[in-house]
């Protein structure tokens, strides 16, 4: 199967409308085997990876979808010429597992000084009603940030447990994806997912862009990586792109910037 020709103009004519675009097939279920089984091995070696941040900075695999010509033509589509990847992490539900993701706006706790911002899901494994795929409320975006409540609980995914309530259910809608197909969603669409009830692990890159110019309001110790365009602002430290994988000197430097990003996302 080959990768079809994006449609750039559909796509960003829904994430204009609807404040996301579902889906978008940028590999072929070979290419995500290959980047799932890339995943694995690592894993292997050093555990579960769920929810790392800044995985691009110690192995290869995240790095190179991060930067794939055709993500970041959508990308530069939906917040312009000059993009910074702020941060990329798999996030994995493992089969017949309660843990789940509430209603909630990504752009919330990260203290970004605008929503020039975009999030990339990128399916390794099927994402689907049954494995716990996300719903999107269409349009949501528009409304700008809601107020969001702190919550404890085990199961959910976000640091916080940040949760927005109130929902309409009615309105949500579902947003299947197979392997090598991505959703792009706008900082303030409110999204959640439900628990995998399936007998496969549910696998998903899950990556932010921001443009240049936006900046950290929290403090001045964040990072990021530019991957097209100029950055003339130069706001944030500069990520390091792994090189190879798991290699000692870059698993020290993730840990600390787990440490930081942590306290950036894990606080309001």
């Amino acid at each position: 199967m080959a990768k079809p020709e994006i449609d750039l103009d559909r796509v960003q004519g829904e994430y204009q409308r609807d404040g996301y675009a579902a889906p978008v097939q940028l590999l072929t279920p070979q290419e995500a085997a290959r980047h799932r089984a890339a995943l694995e091995r690592a894993e292997a070696k050093v555990g579960n990876l769920h929810y790392k941040p800044k995985i691009h900075t110690i192995l290869r695999s995240p790095y190179e979808l991060t930067t794939l010509p055709a993500v970041l033509d959508v990308v530069e589509r939906l917040i312009g010429p000059d993009i910074l990847l702020y941060n990329a992490t798999y996030i994995i539900k493992e089969p017949n597992t309660a843990s789940h993701v509430s209603w909630h706006q990504d752009l919330t706790y990260w203290g970004l000084s605008h929503d020039d911002q975009v999030t990339m899901w990128l399916a390794l494994s099927p994402a689907t009603a049954e494995s716990g795929c996300m719903r999107m409320i269409p349009a949501s975006h528009s409304n700008g940030c809601i107020e969001h409540e702190v919550t404890e609980d085990a199961s959910n995914v976000l640091y916080q447990g940040q949760t927005v309530r109130g929902i309409d259910e009615r309105e949500a809608v579902m947003c299947p994806l197979q392997p090598g197909q991505a959703s792009f969603h706008h900082g303030w669409t409110l999204h959640a997912s439900m628990p995998n009830n399936s007998n496969d692990r549910r696998i998903g890159l899950n990556v932010q862009y921001l443009a240049a110019h936006v900046r950290q309001t929290k403090h001045d110790l964040d990072s990021a990586m530019l991957v097209r365009g100029r950055d003339d602002y130069h706001h944030f430290e500069a990520d390091i792109a792994a090189s190879a994988d798991l290699e000692p000197a870059a698993m020290v430097r993730q840990v600390a910037l787990e440490d930081r990003y942590r306290q950036i996302a894990g606080t309001s």
